[in-house]
């Protein structure tokens, strides 16, 4: 490995809070493959009707999505 570099012992989505922006109209990860995904890590969904670039074509979808997780997790001031 090189310098500055870890091992990943766990994945951040086992241990930390997720969301999931499900794009219904996504021919990479097909919506099925990506509600199995969103299921494996626990994470609440909000389905969108896009492609797999949905912060292209629907933005306000993906800033309200940041809205609602920053919303759902204490800062650290606050721990």
């Amino acid at each position: 490995m090189g310098r500055g570099s870890s091992v990943i012992t766990k994945p951040a989505w086992r241990v930390l809070p997720s969301w999931y922006l499900l794009t219904t109209e996504d021919r990479m990860i097909p919506p099925a493959a990506q509600r199995a995904m969103s299921e494996r890590a626990g994470s609440p969904v909000t389905e969108v009707g896009a492609s797999h670039s949905v912060y292209v074509s629907q933005p306000q979808a993906v800033a309200s999505l940041i809205k609602e997780a920053a919303g759902g997790v204490p800062s650290a001031t606050t721990q």
